[in-house]
């Protein structure tokens, strides 16, 4: 989860959830909400009415989209036009100017309780034929003609401590999958994400146990958490994150937070705050630059037509000569930036090019990256070949204790992955990814 926006468009079913003959309109979010107000209020009512049932509308609409409510339950869809689940919504209907006109000027306006950052869902009913303990459309009527603002009016039923965010950026809604199988050995926000909200998921699920460090690598405890929760949610427990289990644990997660209930436990800054840009553009400098040169030099070593980037950590106009060309070789928008589609467009060429390295080409595939993060717990041949390697570095730099090849990560491991990370100016967190990886390769081979 990030700080919400405005999506420019919202997939709307024309019917209750589970009606099958129902079809799904995808509308411009603002066209959504004239539509919506145009078929809740009426044209006449007092300004300040008028406004404060838009941004309840608006706040409803974001709240859905924020939670992704319907597609964490399996549907293709953001809302539906049934007034039992959501928002009256009529296809083709006529707007009423005089709304249209108020909606333009506050539609990326919304509704969030004091401290919080998601949309707030702000429940609401007509309150002559339905009631409920959110907005009476029509006593809002009553509240507006004694002088009430809006704002004011928003108070009187949802509380004092609320707030209007103002101005909401607009942006095209990227689904929160992140589009790969999240799996031991990845590691990214996605997967800090993940953690916290398993953590959050444990205190009423005790059986999703252990508690997780908010890190940003997949670890052992991670995946046998992954695991618990499949069992428990009757899910392959394969402790792979695929979109079923990412889905699921956004469902249980909202649930337990209560996001689309009036009165929710709420999320704040902190909890949505990423450590990392989901993009990477010309310009910036750091880790995950290095990260996205280190794959492109091997992909580039084996393709000509790949441009070798830099290896300094900036994503400098070498760098972005290799993001474009790369971008075109893959069908991918040509925009010289690091997305989604193109980090794992990135990921997915490397785990490819590694596994079928050409036989012409000189080159040991032990010296490569495996493609995975390695960190204490795990074994495997991965972490044998990295043990290999580290004695050999140890050779060469007296600095770097000796490690015990036996293929498990262990303590001694960790504690040499540290060292060689300090010596490398890496951050010092004892795992092993695509930087720490080629460090230790350097060291060992210095001699040669």
């Amino acid at each position: 989860m990030s700080t919400p926006i405005i999506p420019e468009y919202i997939t709307v079913h024309l019917g209750d959830p589970n009606d099958p003959t129902a079809r799904n309109i995808r509308v411009p979010f603002i066209d959504y909400i004239k539509n919506v107000a145009s078929s809740e209020i009426y044209p006449t009512w007092p300004e300040s009415a008028l406004r404060a049932n838009i941004y309840a509308q608006v706040s409803f609409a974001l709240n859905r989209i924020y939670t992704e409510w319907y597609p964490s339950r399996g549907y293709d869809f953001d809302i539906t036009s049934s007034t039992r689940y959501d928002q009256k919504y009529i296809e083709n209907r006529e707007i009423f100017q005089s709304v249209a006109q108020i909606v333009d000027s506050l539609f990326n306006d919304y509704v969030v309780r004091q401290g919080f950052v998601q949309p707030l869902f702000t429940q609401y009913c007509n309150g002559t034929t339905s009631t409920c303990d959110g907005l009476s459309q029509w006593g809002t009527v009553d509240l507006a003609r004694d002088g009430l603002t809006p704002y004011e009016i928003l108070q009187y039923y949802y509380g004092d401590d609320i707030n209007l965010v103002f101005n909401a950026p607009i942006k095209e809604k990227i689904p929160s999958y992140p589009g790969i199988p999240l799996r031991l050995g990845s590691a990214g926000e996605d997967v800090r994400i993940l953690k916290r909200q398993l953590n959050r998921i444990g205190k009423n699920y005790p059986g999703v146990e252990p508690f997780l460090n908010l890190t940003p690598f997949y670890d052992i405890n991670m995946e046998r958490a992954v695991q618990n929760f499949q069992r428990i949610f009757n899910l392959t427990p394969d402790g792979i994150v695929g979109k079923a289990t990412w889905y699921k644990i956004k469902s249980i997660f909202n649930g337990v937070k209560g996001l689309s209930e009036l009165q929710t436990e709420g999320l704040t800054e902190s909890e949505v705050a990423r450590a990392y840009a989901k993009a990477l553009v010309p310009g910036d400098v750091g880790e995950q630059v290095k990260l996205i040169q280190y794959y492109l030099s091997v992909l580039a070593f084996f393709d000509e037509n790949l441009p070798m980037p830099s290896g300094n950590g900036v994503f400098d106009e070498k760098t972005e000569q290799a993001v474009r060309e790369f971008q075109a070789q893959q069908g991918l928008n040509i925009d010289g930036i690091v997305g989604r589609q193109t980090w794992n467009a990135l990921l997915t060429a490397y785990d490819r090019t590694i596994s079928s390295i050409p036989p012409q080409y000189m080159v040991s595939t032990d010296e490569i990256y495996p493609g995975k993060f390695l960190a204490l717990g795990q074994s495997g041949r991965e972490v044998k070949i990295l043990q290999e390697f580290l004695v050999q570095a140890a050779q060469n730099m007296p600095e770097i204790p000796t490690v015990e090849v036996t293929g498990n990560y262990d303590a001694q491991t960790e504690a040499a992955i540290r060292v060689v990370q300090a010596m490398e100016d890496l951050p010092q967190n004892g795992v092993t990814g695509p930087l720490t990886w080629n460090a230790v390769v350097s060291l060992a081979k210095r001699s040669e």
